[in-house]
């Protein structure tokens, strides 16, 4: 059955993806209902505008990654930036993140100017590809809300690869139930429907064969880290994969984190190193690390 079920899977992301590149050659994305100020705008026209400018797009990816990582230290952290009342609606917030909307700007915007794009018109879109199951906003259970389902269909789309297992992880099988736990909190859950969706999205994760890096273990791979790794922070807590998630950036003899901390109240580098955060609570049980793929320029 585990088997059937996964060639079903996987033949639904293919059919999802083609519609996706179909829906681009015919002139971009469908129409989604979309929440920005006029100050996210024009903050991203300028971050935009000025990695044209200076030519990052040059950079090396991974390099990019950092050096947008990098432009929001000190921005505010906030929490549940995208809870709404209502349908889901895709927001776009460059102000103030938790850490997985810091990590979803920073790739986006570094993709972004990659290719050489400079209309603000592309983030949004850009944004809802790797927000998404299979890159569409389908209400609140079509939102990548554990992160090891994050990587496993950014990974299906080519915009991130799961390098846990070649660095030495070893299987990571954990249940996840937190979000169906807490229904009342969440009001996207509050529809029989979405909730029952939700359910069995949940029960797909937890079947998943996933891998992580023990923390003891991490001496041995942190030399195989590169700028821009996704960090993923394992827990024992029950219901739930990751606590915590951030970008590598590699510091002389150390590996250190960029993250929105919630504890920092703002985007910060970690002072020492990703192995004294890991150790500073025994319930950060390790790490998996997600590598960020560099889009195709156009062109080639």
């Amino acid at each position: 059955m585990v088997q059937t079920s996964s060639v079903r899977e996987a033949a639904e992301y293919r059919d999802s993806l083609a519609a996706i590149q179909g829906r681009l050659c015919r002139g971009g994305m469908t129409a989604i209902s979309e929440i920005f100020s006029s100050a996210d705008r024009t903050r991203g026209e300028t971050l935009l505008r000025k990695g044209h400018d200076r030519g990052l797009g040059e950079k090396s990816f991974s390099a990019l990654v950092v050096a947008a990582g990098r432009h929001f230290i000190d921005a505010p952290y906030g929490a549940q930036t995208l809870e709404r009342e209502g349908p889901e609606t895709l927001v776009v917030n460059l102000r103030a993140f938790d850490c997985v909307t810091f990590v979803e700007a920073v790739i986006v915007l570094a993709g972004l100017i990659h290719c050489g794009v400079i209309d603000f018109a592309a983030y949004p879109k850009a944004l809802e590809k790797i927000r998404y199951r299979r890159g569409r906003c389908d209400g609140y259970p079509s939102r990548l809300h554990y992160f090891t389902d994050w990587l496993y269909d950014n990974g299906r789309k080519g915009l991130v690869r799961d390098i846990t297992l070649a660095l030495g992880g070893v299987p990571y099988p954990k249940t996840v139930h937190a979000l169906t736990d807490r229904r009342s909190a969440c009001p996207g859950l509050a529809p029989a429907a979405a909730f029952r969706r939700m359910r069995i999205l949940e029960s797909l994760c937890s079947r998943r064969l996933r891998h992580f890096l023990p923390k003891g273990n991490w001496a041995t791979a942190a030399p195989l880290i590169q700028d821009g790794d996704l960090i993923a922070i394992t827990t024992d807590e029950p219901g739930i994969d990751v606590c915590h998630v951030g970008i590598a950036v590699c510091d002389q003899d150390a590996v250190r984190l960029l993250h929105a901390s919630s504890a920092a109240g703002r985007v910060v580098m970690t002072e020492g190193s990703l192995a004294d955060y890991l150790a500073a609570k025994p319930s950060r049980t390790g790490v998996i690390v997600g590598r960020p793929v560099a889009p195709e320029k156009p062109g080639r």
